[in-house]
């Protein structure tokens, strides 16, 4: 059939600004919302942020129930006992999420779910689930971040770790996108440090991923029902992109220093924005790929600054954990794209003799600013894990196939072993 000569784009309506949040009620109305069922968990709800929009959305005459108990890191089990839960409260004409990307991720599935027959397993990407589509038309959605990074209030697709494989995958279909993203960066002023660090990590491959992402006319061409939201580097996704990493350069060290910052947190809230916007259209490859596996498979590591007691790594901290070895490996397919990035977000630096390096080396550099772990080792992984996360991102070939550069397990584990440590 030829190479791809279309592509395509979508994205939320978007609202954003200091104060947006507030205005919640009146969005959900003009939605035609009378009875909303709004999605958050524990951590977020204990900052008062979701009480004081239920309020507002009460205010605007629309009757609100709550469910605060989304899991951080969300897994097939956790979303099943949302789904119970919000079929448990009644009937919704829509869905309102208010929390960081596990919140507005199980928002997603629910939403999927009270919409849909089936299980949640029939959803769910193969080869890891049936990946089937869902069949008509959610509800009405409105997602408001209280994160930086994640991007979820802009993408199709929501994440989750299926306990009895130990591997993160996704849902992703074009229905799953929020009705309309409301980002008000007044709500991410008391994030902790590391939080911002791991998010901002998240917002940075979005862009970096998007931006080298195999680009969109060297895919096979497809039939009009075969296209997908993930369709490839493309000029639009490229725009946000790049305008999300200048952002970053400015904003990212400063935010993760002073949470109290009001420029800076804004101007990461409206990288998150860019980037999502960029990412949510092209995809991102292989940095993600090693994610799933890196996140489902920790043996005893807790990041600081999040939840509970058992084994966690955060998303944005396992996507940062291989993405430097990552983008060494991809930089053969587009060296010039490749040093574009490094100079957007380091416009003072210089590529020395080894021009692969040079993003790789500002990443490191990032990496190592925002205090960061310095590798997978100190994750707890060693040589012996290096197959089987190889197996875990193997498991993610609608990432894999956006790679620039089509890796095989061999490389893979080459791009995870040289991860262990990068500094």
């Amino acid at each position: 059939m030829g190479n791809e000569t279309v592509f395509t784009y979508a994205a939320p309506r978007l609202k954003f600004g200091l104060g947006a949040s507030d205005e919640v009620g009146a969005d959900l109305a003009e939605l035609g919302v009378t009875r909303v069922l709004l999605v958050t968990d524990p951590g977020v709800a204990a900052t008062g942020a979701p009480a004081r929009i239920a309020a507002s959305v009460r205010r605007a005459g629309l009757e609100v129930q709550v469910y605060d108990q989304a899991h951080v890191e969300p897994t097939d089990q956790s979303m099943n006992a949302a789904v119970d839960a919000a079929r448990a409260l009644g009937r919704f004409d829509g869905i309102l999420a208010v929390g960081g990307g596990s919140s507005i991720d199980t928002a997603k599935a629910v939403n999927l779910m009270l919409s849909s027959p089936g299980e949640l397993m029939d959803y769910v990407n193969a080869p890891i689930g049936g990946g089937q589509a869902p069949p008509g038309e959610l509800l009405p959605m409105v997602a408001v971040p209280t994160t930086t990074g994640t991007g979820a209030e802009s993408t199709t697709v929501c994440v989750l770790d299926v306990l009895s494989r130990k591997v993160k995958t996704g849902i992703s279909h074009a229905r799953l996108r929020p009705t309309l993203a409301v980002i008000d960066p007044e709500l991410t002023f008391s994030q902790p440090s590391q939080v911002t660090a791991s998010a901002g990590m998240d917002i940075l491959c979005h862009a970096l991923e998007s931006y080298t992402a195999r680009p969109f006319d060297e895919f096979e061409r497809k039939r009009p029902e075969q296209r997908v939201p993930y369709c490839g580097a493309n000029p639009i996704a490229d725009m946000w992109s790049e305008r999300a990493m200048s952002l970053l350069a400015g904003a990212f060290r400063r935010a993760v220093q002073d949470g109290e910052d009001r420029t800076a947190r804004t101007d990461m809230a409206l990288a998150a924005t860019f980037a999502g916007l960029g990412f949510g259209n092209a995809g991102v490859h292989i940095p993600h790929a090693n994610a799933y596996p890196v996140a489902g498979r920790v043996h005893a590591f807790h990041a600081d600054g999040y939840p509970g007691e058992g084994p966690l790594v955060p998303h944005g901290m396992a996507v940062a954990m291989t993405a430097p070895e990552a983008f060494r490996f991809t930089f053969a397919s587009a060296p010039d794209r490749h040093l574009r990035a490094a100079e957007l977000l380091a416009p003072d630096e210089r590529p020395g003799d080894e021009p692969e390096a040079h993003l790789p080396n500002v990443l490191a550099r990032l990496m190592r600013d925002v205090d960061l772990p310095s590798g997978l080792a100190e994750l707890g992984f060693g040589s012996a894990d290096v197959d089987d996360l190889v197996e875990g991102a193997l498991a993610q070939p609608r990432l894999l196939s956006i790679s620039p550069r089509e890796p095989s397990p061999d490389d893979l584990a080459g791009i995870i072993s040289r991860s262990m440590h990068h500094w």
